[in-house]
């Protein structure tokens, strides 16, 4: 513990950070089944314990369990008024080969029916039905360098309980402020030895960016820093744009720019087509802002600036193509949020592009209180008409 916590990647928690990060693992968290399957109620420490027991028995090898994200960063500061949605449990596990990720999946699947009520007869209940019925999502990778897979549990509100299971990952963070994954194995063990009192072990964090004062004065104040975004799938461009949304400022204002074109590529290379550019961005939008849907359209349009400023692997065409993508899905949700204007009226009548195939475009129409788009550049299917004199 002493050669850990004088590594500048970690540090000793607190005990408030212990307390808070003790909520956490406590506090229950639904479960929400599709039709008829009932909510189930379960605190994180059961499930990891319950899926780490069982991973054992199955012969497959736990290193060490994590808490990752932006739970980890709720733990580690309060006080700058982050909030955290997704749990993200890291299991750091053996994968040899492809047939282990069957054995963790039939492992979690597993775990939730024991999660069931008691009322519920499971004699009929399969592990497909189980996952048709609470997971959102299922991932898994098994290449050269990254081996690992990810079972996402549904929460109606977005507070995903995340499973992630990880034998080898080459990027484990995006920026600094999402870096921190704080090990969980001894407050694990403290709750089998005394489930009623606050664990007073000592707790580490550790930060995968690698200076951890550093990254912790980023989360305090709100500030944006990474390395070698072209490393990460998508470049971090849209993670980037959400931090923005929230009042994070860039760490350093000459570097920025530069950092900004390297997203922008990266999105580009992993995304080359608008179809996709705009499935992963309504994906983001799904996942990131349950509850928060007026800061939607702000979200979308400083994207929308971050592309048009620092995008220099496009074609013109393309360019703005993807450019009045996100304008439409900007003015498709403040349809959504059925937007009444009472000030300066700015009527937005559009026909779609032709690459846009949700027919929920056509014919739209809007009316809000700002000339939100009166900047737009390139006025393609879009025509403004406005009572400013």
């Amino acid at each position: 513990m002493t050669e850990l916590s004088t590594d500048r990647r970690f540090h000793n928690l607190t005990r408030e950070q212990i307390y808070t990060l003790d909520q956490v693992l406590t506090e229950v968290i639904p479960i929400h089944g599709r039709g008829n399957f009932p909510t189930l109620e379960v605190k994180p420490k059961d499930i990891i314990h319950a899926v780490r027991n069982m991973l054992t028995e199955k012969q497959i090898k736990v290193r060490d369990v994590r808490l990752n994200g932006s739970t980890a960063s709720h733990v580690l500061v309060k006080e700058n008024g982050t909030s955290y949605k997704d749990l993200d449990i890291i299991f750091g596990v053996e994968i040899s080969k492809q047939e282990d990720f069957q054995i963790i999946k039939e492992v979690v699947l597993g775990c939730l029916m024991d999660f069931l009520p008691q009322r519920v007869n499971k004699d009929k209940i399969t592990p497909l039905t189980m996952k048709e019925a609470y997971v959102q999502k299922m991932v898994k990778v098994f290449t050269e360098h990254d081996r690992w897979s990810l079972i996402s549990l549904s929460n109606n509100s977005g507070k995903n309980v995340e499973l992630k299971f990880v034998n080898s990952l080459r990027r484990q963070f995006e920026f600094s402020v999402d870096s921190f994954q704080i090990i969980l194995d001894s407050i694990l063990e403290s709750y089998l030895e005394s489930p009623i009192n606050t664990p007073q072990d000592k707790l580490v964090a550790e930060s995968m960016y690698g200076d951890f004062e550093q990254a912790m004065d980023h989360l305090r104040y709100r500030l944006i820093a990474t390395r070698n975004p072209e490393e990460i799938r998508g470049g971090g461009l849209l993670k980037y744009s959400n931090l923005l949304v929230r009042d994070f400022k860039p760490a350093s204002e000459t570097e920025i720019k530069t950092l900004e074109r390297y997203m922008c590529s990266r999105f580009f290379i992993d995304f080359p087509d608008v179809n996709e550019q705009q499935r992963k961005i309504e994906s983001y939008l799904r996942n990131h802002f349950i509850g928060e849907e007026k800061s939607k359209y702000d979200y979308l349009m400083t994207l929308r600036r971050v592309v048009n400023e620092s995008t220099v692997c496009l074609m013109g065409h393309e360019r703005r193509q993807t450019l009045n993508m996100i304008t439409i899905l900007a003015l498709k949700v403040l349809g959504e949020q059925n937007i009444i204007p009472n000030t300066t009226n700015v009527t937005c009548y559009y026909q779609p592009a032709p690459y846009m195939t949700d027919h929920n475009f056509s014919n739209y129409y809007i009316s809000h209180s700002q000339p939100p788009l009166i900047y737009h550049p390139y006025p393609l299917h879009l025509h403004i008409e406005t009572g400013l004199v």
